[in-house]
């Protein structure tokens, strides 16, 4: 049998340690994993900034008016795994917004934004990328309107990696932000318009790493 050289099987080790194994379904039974959103929790996990409808509906929660807004965490994290499931309409600007410093001024410079939006006026950022920091082929690739969507992100120290439907669409190092809180999104339209479409998160947890 061929061996693989010690440098590749390296490599090889390092990808799959980079990602946590979150290719695997995850355990009921890992209490490292923290179900904020799931259907029947409620709004009780968050606090809420600007001023969209956050409501439970048909085992999601939505937001589908208003001239915008986040569903902030109450606590902060550093290192960890996210795994959210998500609807939106195409025209739909949403996103998780990871690292914040300030919970109550959630902005793209002072967090990093794992974008949803396939309709973005720049595409360089849209669905799959993090803004100003890792953008996706163009013309567009990934696709999130109109169907249920999952987005697995792995943010450890400088390393950050995005799974948008078991694809990697983004896997990088920067070390701009280390901590702090994270937002789910419900966002205007382009040059500030009100919001198009609603967004649905159906299941959103979190393990500390």
């Amino acid at each position: 049998m061929k061996r693989i050289p010690a440098a590749i099987a390296a490599m090889l080790v390092a990808g799959l340690t980079a990602f946590g194994c979150s290719d695997a379904p995850m355990s009921k039974s890992d209490p490292r994993w923290i179900t904020l959103i799931d259907g029947d929790t409620g709004l009780d996990n968050w606090n809420r900034v600007g001023d969209a409808n956050w409501h439970a509906e048909n085992g999601a929660i939505v937001a589908d008016k208003g001239k915008g807004g986040f569903l902030v965490s109450k606590n902060v994290y550093k290192d960890f795994e996210i795994r959210a499931e998500f609807w939106v309409e195409t025209a739909t600007n949403s996103g998780i917004f990871i690292r914040c410093s300030d919970p109550v001024n959630i902005v793209g410079p002072n967090c990093y934004e794992v974008n949803i939006w396939d309709t973005r006026p720049d595409p360089t950022y849209g669905t799959g990328a993090i803004v100003d920091v890792a953008s996706v082929p163009v013309p567009v690739v990934y696709k999130a309107g109109g169907h249920w969507n999952t987005y697995e992100i792995y943010a450890k120290g400088a390393q950050l990696t995005i799974k948008f439907n078991g694809t990697v669409t983004a896997n990088i190092q920067n070390q701009q932000h280390a901590s702090g809180y994270f937002a789910l999104q419900f966002g205007a339209g382009a040059n500030g318009a009100p919001p198009v479409g609603p967004v649905k998160w159906r299941r959103v947890e979190i393990r500390p790493l």
